[in-house]
């Protein structure tokens, strides 16, 4: 086993470097996965910069919508970004050792980067809401300062939470520093922890309830709010235009919770390590994958945009 150590006072070792195993049951494929993950990273980032550029080139895309839209996909840039490039690194030259700061960082942003999503998801439920709920209000409520702030607040708010949340990455790892995962994430590392991890595990469940089920239920709750008003109203074509508003951010809604909930909400004695990157690829790779996909072909707007750019190129 390959590692860098320090002797501490009480026998123990921090560990310095760590491992990432990646896929070592599939040793025959690396070239194969190499191919695979750059094409679906070079579609990442194709379709959430689409999404952006036709949001500020076009001057029907310049609503509050659109706008919380381009900051999610430039979130999804960012968050895919941290970790996929250097499982590509991995993959093709062989050398899966990570320093333990390399190995914070990318943690520290990867967990960023989501909480910023989740609260943005949460902007954008409330711009439905307000869309869908009191239209004739909608431009005095949704402003450019108010978008603005919103979209602010979701950057900001959990920064300096999640930094903290972070430090106890310099815990002894009893001589183990092989990380059975292709990235630096929370349940992997924590499960090679020495001694009692239960305040450190009580933490991370704490942060997840604050930046992932709180937001998950905020968004429920204004969807019940939308789905009430729906339902009111005098004829089916009102209540499918009104429902067609909301049907792709609700879908991205759902992929985005639902693998992560299913890896962060297990105790860490019941983590598999197969099941964890089955589901870590479900929610770095396959949904920042599909959400340009589902916002243009549910959005005539967005793709009006593009054909019209395909035009003038």
């Amino acid at each position: 086993m390959k590692y860098e150590e320090m002797e501490v006072e009480d026998n123990m070792s921090t560990v310095m470097q760590f491992v990432l195993l990646g896929f070592p049951d599939l040793p025959d494929l690396q070239g194969i996965l190499f191919g695979v993950f750059s094409i679906i990273y070079i579609i990442i980032l194709t379709g959430n910069s689409l999404i952006i550029i036709l949001t500020r080139l076009d001057p029907a895309l310049h609503k509050p919508m659109y706008f919380f839209l381009a900051n999610f996909s430039f979130l999804e840039i960012c968050h895919v970004s941290i970790t996929l490039p250097r499982i590509l690194v991995n993959l093709w030259i062989q050398d899966r050792s990570i320093s333990v700061l390399y190995c914070a960082a990318q943690m520290c942003f990867f967990v960023i980067f989501r909480a910023t999503e989740c609260f943005l998801l949460v902007v954008m439920a409330y711009d439905r809401c307000v869309a869908v709920c009191d239209p004739l209000h909608y431009p005095l409520v949704m402003t450019a300062k108010v978008c603005l702030q919103l979209a602010v607040g979701s950057w900001v708010s959990e920064i300096p939470v999640q930094i903290r949340q972070m430090c106890w990455i310099s815990l002894p790892f009893c001589h183990l520093n092989e990380v059975n995962h292709f990235f630096c994430d929370i349940p992997p590392i924590l499960k090679l922890a020495c001694g009692d991890t239960f305040a450190h595990e009580l933490s991370v469940y704490a942060v997840t309830l604050l930046f992932a089920a709180v937001p998950f239920w905020l968004i429920l709750v204004s969807y019940s709010q939308i789905i009430s008003t729906t339902l009111r109203l005098p004829t089916a074509r009102g209540q499918a235009k009104a429902f067609s508003t909301c049907s792709s951010h609700l879908l991205v809604v759902v992929l985005f919770f639902g693998s992560p909930a299913i890896t962060y909400s297990r105790p860490k004695s019941s983590h598999s390590a197969g099941t964890d990157k089955l589901f870590s690829l479900f929610y770095i790779i396959v949904t920042p994958m599909f959400n340009p996909m589902i916002y243009s072909l549910q959005k005539k707007d967005v793709i009006t945009a593009l054909r019209k750019l395909l035009l003038k190129k």
